[in-house]
């Protein structure tokens, strides 16, 4: 996967290709450091994924990723950020981007998260979980997941995984069509407004557990 990092930070650029190197089957195209630079960088190298600062020294990365977008660069955006602000991350989702990772994850959680994103699904930091959670009028409770059935909660561990609908069906062999009302039924039991929160809220309870390669 060829990759282009975009961080106003020289040793936040230099950590991140340190990372990068320990999974062969990244490639580094390149870095930039400003808005401009980097909209340049996108169109030169067409990279098939940009890691993107949140703050771009007195810009945004969020404005950035629409702009570019608007320019009509088709390469997945994975934001890095130390914000633990919920308007950040629904602005991220509301323009589509393919990652939200807080900079505090570990080396192995960033390769991790970017292996997801590269085979097509989303990844939101489990960090994320607390703010947006809170953002509701209540709080989920521990035993609430003990009002799913068993095929619930399998259903909620597969979500947790980032799998759509269709991968779900396949894994457990049920239809498409049942896979929804599972959903349906998952995120009404917890208080959930979707199925982005019904993930995290299945990587924050500890309930998936992944290997890294």
């Amino acid at each position: 996967m060829k990759v282009v990092i975009i961080d106003d930070h020289p040793l936040v650029r230099k950590g991140l290709k340190s990372i990068l190197s320990l999974d062969e089957s990244m490639e580094i195209l390149g870095e930039a450091s400003k808005s401009n630079e980097a909209v340049a960088l996108l169109i030169s190298k067409k990279p098939d994924l940009a890691l993107v600062d949140l703050r771009l020294g007195n810009g945004s990365g969020l404005d950035l990723i629409t702009e570019a977008k608007r320019q009509g660069i088709t390469c997945k955006f994975v934001v890095l950020t130390s914000s633990t602000d919920e308007l950040d991350f629904k602005h991220a989702k509301e323009i589509g981007v393919d990652g939200y990772i807080l900079k505090e994850a570990l080396p192995e959680e960033l390769i991790h998260a970017l292996q997801i994103i590269r085979r097509g699904r989303k990844y939101y930091d489990p960090g994320v979980y607390d703010f947006v959670m809170n953002s509701r009028e209540s709080h989920q409770d521990d035993g609430q997941i003990e009002q799913l059935t068993p095929k619930e909660k399998e259903v909620l561990l597969e979500l947790g995984k980032g799998l759509s609908n269709k991968e779900i069906a396949k894994r457990l062999y049920i239809t498409e069509y049942t896979v929804k009302k599972h959903v349906s039924q998952v995120l009404a039991k917890l208080g959930l407004a979707d199925r982005t929160q019904a993930a995290l809220y299945a990587n924050v309870k500890g309930l998936v557990r992944y290997v890294v390669s």
